[in-house]
């Protein structure tokens, strides 16, 4: 019988009784075991935060390949496939290699206790390893400080915005959770660093001057504004003019502003317009163009974004005032470990209403009944409903040139790209 890479996967979800389990004494037993392969990583660029990583991995990936460079990538969580996570010299992974990448780690941790994110990240860190590529990109899974791809000596590292999200694991105010992310900072490495709240750029400075980290800060060692229908970035050596990013929304400008930054830092500054131009994300304000969803939509607009804490709803509101006005219905579903009610208040004054789902397969989502509760915290009229087509349904009967958006979650967001697009 041919063994699939899902069926290894279900094996090693239960190498361990957590999920999430921050230490990394079994990523550096695993990766002894495997002859350390991340002693062998092309350039790595590290970046962490609360939101915006994956946009701006993506971003600085685009630049890089506008350059000519190959890039690898590790990203998470998954979308549909979890071939996403592991981009090989710009190519996803295949299910054969993905296979035996991940037997190969199996048998090499020999049944001892290890998370499946832990196991999987060295599995990605050994196909790098063995590939050729110019780059590595190293988007952290949870916080810094203990994820398991702090285990690199970067070429650069970047922090993106810190908020309040994964408190029970990171801290309960965002100078804690700025401490775990500062963790990925090593002596003398670079950082670019995203725009922040005062109390999180006082312990990301902290850390820095402790280790001799050169900083280069968003709104004293660099600028980035929207001007014109351009973007215009700014920083001691110039200015530069370049289109706006193709994700869409004022964050996505910051965004842009760090990936320019990290390129300007790594001596290709010639990739930033093709960092615009062509970088591809899927789930951030992404517009649903076919798909079963999308034929039984039929005049409305369908959108899907995986945003799911209170600074991604702002942002999400704000980058919904850049399209053209239609009644905006939200589809919602969350897990049970998010704040709900603050990711739907700062979309509260644009919402007609929000038809509440659960995560189809997550052991952790919020009921319809939960989400509507958060929903009317927040000011949204709201109802159940059995599944995200029966929503469409309701929401198209009664109001066909509606604007659909669904959102709440990336586990959500994947199912939908899975199932329907």
């Amino acid at each position: 019988m041919i063994v699939g890479s899902d069926t290894v996967l279900d094996r090693l979800m239960a190498l361990h009784p957590k999920v999430i389990d921050l230490v990394l004494d079994r990523v550096h037993r695993l990766l002894a075991a495997l002859g350390h392969p991340e002693t062998r990583l092309p350039p790595v660029i590290h970046i962490a935060g609360t939101n915006g990583k994956g946009s701006t991995l993506a971003m600085i990936r685009a630049g890089l390949e506008g350059t000519g460079a190959t890039c690898h990538a590790y990203t998470s969580p998954h979308l549909a496939r979890f071939h996403e996570r592991i981009r090989l010299a710009g190519t996803l992974i295949g299910e054969a290699a993905l296979t035996d990448l991940l037997e190969e780690c199996e048998a090499a941790n020999d049944g001892a206790p290890i998370t499946y994110f832990e196991i999987t990240t060295c599995a990605a860190l050994l196909a790098f390893a063995r590939t050729q590529a110019d780059w590595t990109l190293l988007e952290v899974g949870l916080g810094g400080r203990l994820d398991a791809t702090n285990v690199v000596v970067p070429r650069l590292t970047v922090i993106t915005p810190v908020s309040m999200d994964h408190e029970a694991y990171l801290g309960d105010t965002l100078a804690k959770i700025a401490a775990e992310k500062a963790g990925i900072l090593k002596p003398g490495v670079p950082c670019i660093v995203g725009p922040q709240a005062d109390e999180a750029l006082e312990v990301i400075e902290y850390r820095a001057a402790r280790l001799g980290v050169p900083l280069q800060v968003h709104g004293q060692h660099w600028h980035v504004t929207e001007e014109n229908g351009g973007l215009v970035f700014q920083d001691e050596t110039g200015l530069m003019d370049l289109p706006m990013p193709r994700l869409i929304g004022r964050h996505q400008v910051q965004n842009a502003g760090m990936a320019v930054a990290a390129l300007r830092a790594l001596g290709r500054a010639e990739g930033a317009a093709a960092a615009m131009r062509d970088a591809h994300w899927p789930a951030r304000m992404q517009r649903l163009k076919c798909g079963p969803l999308v034929d039984a939509a039929g005049a409305a607009e369908l959108w899907l974004d995986g945003g799911h804490n209170p600074a991604a709803g702002a942002a999400l509101a704000e980058a919904l005032t850049r399209l053209p006005d239609r009644p905006l219905h939200l589809v919602c579903g969350m897990l049970n470990t998010k704040d709900a009610a603050g990711y739907m208040a700062p979309l509260a004054p644009r919402a007609v209403h929000l038809h509440a789902v659960s995560i189809p397969g997550e052991a952790n989502t919020l009921t319809p009944a939960q989400t509507r509760a958060a929903a009317d915290r927040a000011g949204i009229p709201s109802s159940e409903a059995a599944s995200v087509a029966e929503a469409v349904a309701a929401i198209t009967a009664r109001e066909p040139g509606a604007r659909i958006l669904i959102c709440g979650s990336l586990y959500l967001a994947g199912r939908i790209l899975r199932d329907h697009a």
